[in-house]
């Protein structure tokens, strides 16, 4: 299975803004903003980054992703949030979700569009919060080899049984909040989405996206080369098809 880790230590560009939309250390948001001179002008995109929802993976890792869209003209802003083990958790990391995205998109009303993205854990909170009654509006969702059915993710013991350490607990003990919280059981998003895998990911397998799509029939699912952190990668094959996908009017 190929499943390069090395962007994940890559040096990035600083952010060029940084918003606070709450009280703790991690309710922080990471703005890269798009070349002034740039004839295209991109889209507001608001990314949630991955790391099972735990505490020793933060935004950083996604700062390549993010400069290299700023490049191409969007103006990308990176959500950190509250994780396992650090006072995230069912509810915690949700609520910060819904807020981080109302704060950002308030703060950014000349946006001509807003894209909704995330990669792995992160792509759950991105179709988790898509699917919310009270989202800002939005031109699509892409999410980036995503946890995107959190029951199979149990299933599979994913993440050393990441989903539990989120929720709290397994299923049959917390059967309201895992409804609740799964992208799979929830409404279908009103935004397009768009969920871009890679068919040798060995940490999160392609399975869930196609289990999502069977659930919700308007997902495109897009099967790339290379494996779960391909997605993120501005030097990876996969990334034109990444990039394309972000870049809408």
């Amino acid at each position: 299975m190929n499943d390069d880790r090395s962007v994940l230590d890559r040096p990035a560009a600083e952010p060029d803004d940084v918003l606070v939309y709450g009280p703790g250390p991690d309710q922080v948001v990471d703005v890269y903003v798009g070349s002034a001179t740039h004839s295209f002008v991109g889209p507001l995109v608001v990314f949630f980054h991955g790391g099972f929802w735990r505490q020793e993976y933060d935004r950083r890792h996604v700062r390549p992703l993010a400069h290299s869209l700023a490049r191409a003209g969007c103006t990308v802003a990176l959500v950190e949030y509250r994780r396992v083990a650090g006072g995230g958790g069912w509810p915690a990391t949700f609520d910060d979700v819904r807020l981080a995205l109302r704060e950002v998109v308030a703060a950014r009303t000349d946006a001509p569009a807003v894209v909704l993205g995330g990669h792995s854990a992160g792509g759950h909170l991105a179709l988790w919060v898509a699917a919310q009654p009270d989202v800002p509006t939005l031109a699509r969702v892409v999410a980036l080899a995503p946890v995107a059915d959190l029951l199979e993710c149990d299933a599979r013991h994913l993440g050393d049984d990441a989903a539990r350490a989120l929720l709290g607990g397994p299923p049959a003990q917390h059967r309201r909040r895992w409804g609740a919280a799964d992208p799979a059981l929830l409404p279908t998003p009103a935004a397009p989405v768009t969920l871009i895998h890679a068919r040798d990911d060995s940490l999160v397998p392609i399975t869930l996206s196609r289990r999502y799509a069977d659930v919700h029939r308007a997902t495109t699912v897009i099967e790339v080369d290379g494996g779960h952190f391909a997605v993120i990668d501005p030097d990876s094959r996969a990334w034109p098809t990444v990039r394309r996908a972000m870049l809408v009017p």
